[in-house]
């Protein structure tokens, strides 16, 4: 029998309320954010790109929820190819970046940074939709302007 989580998922669409119901769920356990990203870092599952809808969700309220996860999530982000989960996988991307090296934000390591970078950059040059491109060009910009910064102190 299925989880309730994977239900969720599996019972979602791509409408905000419902996004943002599952989103909601899974933030309430350890254990359900645990099975939502398993079924978004899984590219093969076939519920990957509605975890992924959701997953997007959590980064945005609560990004620090994912912290656990950001080797596993550079691991998968350069290995998506399906456009309807690389828009939500690269605004998370565009989220790390944003809070990288902010105070009280997260500290990437310079692997994570470099491997954010990499993917980012395959976004921009690739066919790509212009949302996900949209999202790597801010990410990008962020992640440069921490790297100059580096580079002058």
């Amino acid at each position: 029998m299925n989880s309730i989580m994977y239900q969720k998922v599996e019972g979602s669409t791509p409408h905000v309320k419902s996004r943002v119901m599952v989103s909601n769920f899974a933030m309430k356990s350890e254990e359900n954010l645990k099975e939502l990203i398993s079924i978004a870092f899984d590219i093969t599952h076939e519920l990957h790109v509605k975890a992924f809808w959701s997953l997007d969700l959590v980064g945005e309220k609560k990004l620090k929820l994912l912290v656990p996860y950001i080797d596993e999530f550079c691991e998968v982000l350069p290995k998506i190819k399906n456009d309807s989960s690389l828009r939500p996988a690269t605004r998370i991307a565009m989220f790390l970046a944003k809070s990288n090296h902010r105070k009280n934000g997260i500290n990437l390591s310079k692997e994570q940074e470099h491997i954010l970078i990499e993917a980012l950059i395959d976004r921009l040059i690739q066919d790509e939709k212009v949302a996900s491109k949209a999202y790597a060009m801010k990410a990008l910009f962020v992640l440069g302007k921490n790297t100059i910064g580096y580079m002058r102190s």
